[in-house]
């Protein structure tokens, strides 16, 4: 016995200039059928959540799935595959196409030369998948548009879950954020890391979908914004404190990868932020709430049920007068 759900969907041209566009969505469970051999000419991310079973690719090779897995099905790719005959699979999928999926494949986020790939779990895409699935509603007027994003969230949530991947991120990944900001060469962090450059490289493209120097360049420039926007510190301090001795090459890659000039940035964004920007990051589930002057309010945050207003603080003591 098995059980299945699935909805289709046919966007318009507009929404596959998106860059995704979602086909279809399925949640299925049990001593499912086996699918094909067929070939499909889109993306289809197949998430098996529990149970087991086993995929066959164009080689003929048989490769056993084991839960938490994803299956990735790609255009022209011919594929056979289905869950075990005696125990079953809980399985869900996404159908998807767009110009978008040649980027994500080489970021590495969907994988072509490994079609079966081992999860460290299922939540964040099923998550996902639960919000194609809600928004396939008939007669959504959003349909496409809410489908083809969370398409983009199902991409994410399987690379962060990707088994060969820690939960805290890849360590080499960290240190480098962690020296960003250092006036080394490639070859140089490479060496702390008792790498060479080409085993870096492998490591940042396999974490991070690029270049060690894209990477280490994207934070660089990153905090330059930040300092620009939010300080009034001269350009050639900024580029220094970001890992850029020469401040005219600094600006010169600032206004190639940016599209402005630092300068020009400088007068568009900035900011007068006295003390610098906070570095906590607020809480999106619990927002501060300012009463608005213009209801008749005194401006300070009203206080909401549940929670409790922090003591007033004591008054400060008077100055007494110079005698």
């Amino acid at each position: 016995m098995y059980h299945t759900w699935m909805r289709y969907f046919t966007p318009s041209p507009a929404h596959h200039k998106l860059g995704l566009a979602c086909l279809g969505v399925g949640l299925q469970h049990g001593l499912l059928p086996t699918v094909g051999p067929r070939t499909l000419d889109h993306h289809v991310a197949v998430v098996i959540s529990a149970g087991g079973g086993w995929f066959r690719g164009p080689d003929g090779r048989r490769t056993t799935v084991t839960a938490p897995a994803l299956i990735w099905l790609t255009p022209g790719v011919r594929h056979h595959y289905g869950p075990d005959p005696d125990t079953g699979w809980d399985e869900c999928f996404v159908d998807f196409t767009g110009p978008a999926t040649a980027t994500y494949t080489e970021l590495g986020y969907i994988e072509p030369s490994r079609p079966v790939v081992p999860l460290s779990d299922a939540t964040g895409a099923r998550a996902a998948v639960g919000r194609i699935a809600r928004a396939a509603r008939r007669g959504n007027p959003l349909l496409e548009v809410e489908t083809g994003a969370a398409v983009h969230e199902l991409l994410v949530a399987l690379r962060r879950a990707r088994a060969d991947i820690a939960p805290d991120g890849d360590p080499v990944l960290q240190a480098l954020a962690r020296d960003a900001f250092r006036p080394l060469s490639v070859a140089e962090h490479a060496a702390r890391h008792g790498m060479t450059p080409a085993e870096l490289r492998t490591a940042v493209r396999r974490g991070a979908g690029c270049s060690p120097k894209d990477y280490l360049l994207g934070i660089r420039l990153g905090r330059a914004k930040e300092l620009l926007a939010a300080t009034e510190l001269p350009v050639a301090a900024v580029a220094r404190r970001v890992g850029y001795d020469d401040p005219a090459y600094f600006s010169r890659l600032f206004t190639r990868r940016v599209g402005t000039a630092p300068v020009r940035f400088r007068q568009q964004q900035g900011r007068a932020v006295p003390g610098g920007w906070s570095q906590q990051v607020p809480d999106p589930d619990d927002p501060p709430m300012l009463r608005s002057p213009s209801r008749g309010g005194t401006g300070e945050a009203p206080v909401r049920q549940g929670h409790t207003p922090p003591p007033a603080p004591p008054p400060s003591p008077r100055p007494r007068p110079a005698t």
